[in-house]
C-alpha cells in the first residue's frame, strides 16, 4: 500500500491515515477547482486529526500542511489583487492588522483574560513576549514571520496564572492570516 507520508510505526502515534488521505485529497480537489467546495488557507491551518498507534508522522504531516496554507493564501491573495487591485489587499492587510492592535496594546500579564479556575493555560510571559515580537514587526519593521508564530511555544500554567488558550489561538491565527499576507 503506498501512502501519501511517512507513517510513525506499528509502535508509535500519529496522525490517522485515513483522515489525513481524505482532507489532502479535498483540498487537492478545491484547489484544482474540480469541487465546488471552497477552501482557503485558514481552513487548512484549522485541519485537525486523530492520533493513532501506527499514523503518519505528524511532522511530516504538519509540514505539508504549512506549504499547503501558504499556496492557498497566495492564491487568495492573487485572486484579490486581480479583482481589486493591490492597494485594496493592502488596506484588506492593514484592516486585519487593526483588530490585533487592542490586544497588543495592552500591559504584560492583561492581554488576555485568564483560563478558567483549575484549567491548563498557557504561561502569561511567553504569550507577552510573542506579543513584543508582534507590537516590533508593526512598530519597527522587525523581521518575524508566520512560521514563527505558527510554531511559538508557550509553556503550561494553571488557572488564574495562565492565558486561556482558546483567545490565544485565535488571536495568534490572525497574526498568522497578517503575516502570511505579506510574505
Amino acid at each position: 500500500m503506498t501512502h501519501m507520508f511517512r507513517t510513525a510505526g506499528l509502535l508509535r502515534s500519529g496522525y490517522d491515515i485515513d483522515q489525513v488521505d481524505e482532507f489532502f485529497t479535498r483540498a487537492r480537489k478545491a484547489y484544482e477547482g474540480e469541487v465546488p467546495e471552497q477552501m482557503t488557507g485558514r481552513d487548512v491551518r484549522l485541519g485537525a486529526f486523530d492520533m493513532v498507534r501506527g499514523g503518519y508522522r505528524a511532522e511530516a504531516v504538519d509540514g505539508a500542511l504549512d506549504r499547503l496554507e501558504r499556496a492557498f493564501v497566495t492564491r487568495q491573495r492573487a485572486e484579490f489583487v486581480a479583482t481589486h487591485g493591490q492597494q485594496a489587499w493592502l488596506e484588506h492587510l492593514a484592516s486585519q492588522a487593526r483588530t490585533l492592535y487592542g490586544r497588543l496594546a495592552r500591559p504584560d500579564g492583561e492581554r488576555f483574560a485568564p483560563a478558567p479556575r483549575h484549567e491548563q493555560g498557557y504561561e502569561p510571559d511567553d504569550v507577552d513576549a510573542l506579543c513584543q515580537r508582534l507590537i516590533d514587526y508593526f512598530d519597527n519593521g522587525q523581521p518575524l514571520t508566520s512560521d514563527e508564530v505558527r510554531h511559538a511555544h508557550f509553556r503550561r500554567a494553571k488557572g488564574r496564572d495562565a492565558y486561556g488558550e482558546p483567545a490565544v489561538d485565535a488571536f495568534c491565527d490572525r497574526a498568522i492570516e497578517v503575516l502570511l499576507g505579506v510574505e
